[in-house]
């Protein structure tokens, strides 16, 4: 095994710790905007690592043997990437909004500055 395979492994056991962490997020924390912090928090560091496996054999395959099918695959899992760091917070978010403008409270919240921002409450 090359120093190459050791990275790709070392990347895919990250990604799938990051990915179990979110699985446990899911299970164990009180309500529905500490479950989803934690789900989106992990499943992206968990994908970025994928990603980065997926990049790093791909340019040493494109390095080792000069066929461009490596580098397309390179380039498509780095685009996928981009799209998923942009629709991942964004949906996430708007799975928040909606649950707080349905009324689901947070657990344990001091302070919700979003409810007095929508009440007009300004100091």
């Amino acid at each position: 095994m090359n120093y190459v395979a050791a990275l790709v492994y070392v990347f895919l056991g990250i990604s799938v710790t990051f990915n179990l962490l979110g699985s446990f997020a899911l299970m164990r924390f009180p309500d529905v905007y500490t479950r989803l912090h934690g789900a989106t928090k992990c499943t992206t560091f968990g994908t970025i690592f994928a990603v980065f496996a997926v990049v790093t054999h791909a340019l040493y395959q494109l390095h080792k043997t000069g066929d461009s099918k490596y580098l397309q695959m390179a380039l498509h899992s780095f685009i996928a990437l981009i799209a998923l760091l942009l629709t991942n917070p964004t949906g996430a978010h708007a799975i928040a909004k909606a649950a707080h403008l349905s009324g689901v409270k947070p657990v344990r919240a001091v302070v919700d500055a979003y409810e007095e921002k929508l009440r007009g409450d300004s100091e």
